[in-house]
């Protein structure tokens, strides 16, 4: 008898429209228990190891506070504190982890290494972050969506700002599940076609350019923005700036947007740049719910990976 194939979480892609249908309705189950102080410990005794290659604040706290809050352990790597990204190839790290932990989370610089590394492991990998996506926070934003305002579907998102992981992410998640992404960003900050691909040839393309942020907005159900340099691109600051000014996210953009479109913003957010301080803390902000998020649909899906569908 032949083991089922491990599955793995390194992009939006990697799920199906049905198997995200299930993770949200899991999540709202997960996330119910926790505000009612009830026990939801289906992964004890199964460990956790996260690597960080990138540093994290809300990537580390919801990932480490939800597998306590599923009964389970985690094991915490940074790579100033192992051998990664130093004398031993990603190869034998994932070889070796692998072998003493049930599930891996990894958040690093290039896509290709949390794909090296998941090639060779024998237990589930999860994307907590790479240069190219950023598949758990859009997983939490959607949920965040659904519990406002209904099913995503046939809604319209407005992506403001930079053509980074996030808005690839976005993009393979309009494709799978069936709303319409709008995208603006500054020219030469465009979304890599490739990238934001389903199928990674750049078909599939499930989102339409526009070059007025304001116009992008127009009757948007979400409208949503990152900072203007992600973490690894800090060089590029000052040309960033001044490329991005009109891509703040302001009350006129919000105006342009439904009545009771909301805002989204994945955090950390620096106000007077790609948000106003009236928007991001003003009623159609759900950036709070938003971050709490993350830790809900990570537990469903840390459980997912190791223990399938639940009844």
């Amino acid at each position: 008898m032949t083991s089922a194939p491990i599955k793995h979480y390194l992009q939006f892609a990697d799920f199906t429209a049905d198997e995200y249908a299930y993770l949200f309705e899991r999540s709202a189950l997960i996330k119910r228990k926790f505000k009612a102080y009830e026990k939801h410990h289906t992964l004890g005794d199964r460990t956790l190891a996260m690597i960080f290659e990138k540093a994290s604040t809300r990537t580390r706290v919801s990932f480490e506070a939800g597998m306590y809050q599923l009964g389970g352990s985690v094991v915490n790597l940074t790579s100033g504190d192992s051998q990664l990204g130093r004398s031993e190839p990603i190869e034998d790290t994932a070889r070796v982890i692998s072998r003493m932990v049930d599930i891996v989370m990894i958040r690093t610089f290039e896509q290709g290494r949390i794909d090296q590394f998941a090639a060779h492991s024998r237990v589930p990998v999860i994307n907590g972050l790479t240069n190219e996506y950023h598949p758990c926070q859009i997983l939490a934003d959607i949920f965040t969506f659904i519990e406002h305002r209904g099913p995503i579907q046939g809604k319209t998102v407005a992506w403001i700002g930079d053509g980074n992981n996030m808005a690839n992410t976005w993009a393979q998640a309009a494709s799978l599940l069936g709303f319409t992404l709008r995208v603006s960003t500054p020219r030469g900050y465009e979304v890599d076609t490739q990238l934001a691909a389903l199928d990674g040839n750049g078909g599939g393309k499930g989102w339409q350019n526009f070059a007025d942020p304001r116009k992008a907005c127009e009757g948007a159900d979400l409208v949503t923005t990152d900072v203007w340099t992600s973490m690894g691109y800090e060089a590029e600051n000052d040309a960033r700036r001044k490329a991005f000014a009109d891509w703040c996210v302001d009350a006129d953009m919000m105006r342009a947007a439904r009545p009771d479109a909301l805002f989204m913003h994945c955090l950390p957010a620096h106000r007077g740049e790609e948000v106003t301080a009236d928007v991001i803390d003003g009623p159609q902000s759900v950036v709070w719910d938003e971050a709490e998020n993350r830790m809900h649909v990570q537990k469903a899906l840390m459980e997912y990976l190791l223990l399938g569908r639940l009844d």
